[in-house]
């Protein structure tokens, strides 16, 4: 009775754990978030969670949601999740006593000069040995060291659910920047082939006005080379159309093409102008999935310090076995072939020769690192959610500019088209200003797509949020 006090006793003591607690480090933010180009591209309130949606494309949002579903990255971090919860699973055990069954039988004979001779025939004979049992084992958790250990279990399966979240996030955004490029790559071909059209108009008045004598073949070449020009464009975007088509099938796990018949036909590009609502700098590290994932990084590496620390201290385990042991069959399983033993055993690191130290010291250095990591991730997110208003801002407004000269350019191509046929101006005139309703149609579709993938980014850099996977 009085042992069993003593070990319940030193098994009371397991709530001491050495080592470090983890206290959640401050992530140093501003207060308000400062939108640096005049005009803005932000509004109070917080930010879209969902913001795949706010984009108002259905086939985007199916898009985004499928990729999610069956990448294979997000497959691949997910079956790491998975993975860190089994071992998980595994540390924890640690915390509860082990039991186990044996049983074994074996015949054999033993020499009749050697040492011992379990069966007392003096290795004149063979003999037969039956024998059973079931062990119990505990570790008393004296100073933490189980504790820490699951701690840190604890916190890897939390780094790795911040990891697949970053995915998630990440292919989220990939596949929206990919359907925004691809619906730009559309616009120009409709813009380029809207030219083409206009050029090959110009060149057929152009040929009729030379037939007739009135202009020169200067004009017919320089209306026939626009023609060839604008040809020229045409294979190079649709090019780059079956390769974006390529790239998002793959985000969906499909092989190359097959969404082609679904992606093929032209949609708008997203609309860019909207603002966006950004939330509160403190909340961005709740949302954004790399500074999860630095904080828990942060927290396994602390309590791998106090695994450290728990290593020098002795461990004592507390073991027992209950069994049968018999020469005879007939006999086993009788009262008087039972086996049992039970008692604390104590194991004493004496010279490890500097192992101890290095690790403790090892794990202090990479506790020092990981907060050094998230100070700069922390850093990192700050200044890419400026970056991405700052971008967001100023290609909002070189997007107006643009959308009114391509206005401008527009009304000087029917007023040039109509003065050349009325004699009044050379055709140069009307290829100057063809030319330029060109150039400015051009960068006002890659304008908005920009804009539109500037919005993309600024909800990635907040965090935004992800589908299910």
């Amino acid at each position: 009775m009085k042992r069993t006090l003593v070990f319940l006793a030193l098994a009371s003591l397991g709530a001491c754990s050495v080592g470090p607690d983890f206290k959640a480090p401050h992530a140093a933010l501003p207060a308000t978030w400062q939108d640096s180009v005049q005009g803005g591209s932000t509004l109070d309130g917080p930010a879209d969670r969902q913001w795949w949606q706010q984009l108002g494309d259905p086939q985007l949002t199916a898009l985004v949601e499928q990729a999610t579903r069956d990448n294979l990255d997000v497959r691949t971090a997910s079956n790491r999740l998975e993975q860190s919860r089994l071992l998980r699973q595994v540390t924890g055990s640690q915390q509860l006593p082990g039991v186990s069954a044996t049983g074994a039988y074996k015949r054999a004979r033993n020499s009749s000069v050697g040492v011992l001779d379990e069966s007392n025939q003096n290795g004149e004979a063979p003999f037969e040995l039956w024998s059973s049992a079931i062990d119990a084992s505990w570790e008393v958790d004296l100073w933490g060291h189980v504790r820490r250990s699951v701690e840190a279990a604890d916190a890897e399966v939390q780094l790795t659910e911040a990891q697949r979240n970053g995915v998630l996030l990440s292919i989220a955004a990939e596949t929206a920047s990919d359907y925004i490029q691809l619906r730009g790559v559309q616009a120009k071909l409709a813009v380029a082939r809207q030219n083409l059209e206009i050029a090959r108009q110009s060149n057929r008045l152009t040929q009729t006005r030379f037939e007739n004598g009135v202009t020169t073949n200067l004009d017919t070449a320089n209306s026939a080379a626009q023609v060839s020009t604008i040809e020229a464009v045409l294979p190079v975007l649709s090019a780059q159309q079956d390769r974006l088509i390529n790239a998002l099938s793959f985000l969906l796990g499909q092989a190359p093409r097959a969404l082609r018949a679904q992606l093929i036909e032209a949609k708008a590009i997203p609309d860019p102008a909207p603002d966006v609502p950004v939330g509160l700098p403190s909340e961005l590290a709740q949302r954004r999935p790399d500074i999860q994932a630095s904080e828990a990084a942060l927290h396994r590496a602390t309590a791998a310090i106090g695994v450290a620390k728990a290593d020098f201290y002795p461990r004592i385990s507390l073991g027992a076995s209950l069994g049968s042991q018999a020469l005879d069959g007939a006999n086993f399983g009788d009262w008087n072939s039972r086996t049992w033993s039970y008692g604390p055993s104590l194991y004493l690191p004496i010279f490890q020769g500097g192992r101890l130290t290095g690790t403790l010291a090892l794990r202090e250095r990479q506790e020092q690192q990981a907060a050094i990591d998230y100070q700069r991730v922390v850093l990192g997110a700050w200044h890419e959610v400026d970056d991405a208003m700052t971008d967001y801002s100023a290609e909002k407004q070189h997007y107006t500019a643009l959308a009114e000269a391509v206005h401008q350019n527009t009304i000087a191509l029917s007023t040039a088209r109509d003065r050349y046929t009325q004699g009044a101006v050379d055709f140069i005139n009307v290829l100057g200003v063809q030319r330029a309703l060109l150039k400015t149609q051009s960068d006002l579709v890659d304008s908005a797509t920009q804009a539109a993938l500037d919005r993309v980014r600024l909800y990635r850099a907040l965090g935004g949020g992800w589908p299910k996977a």
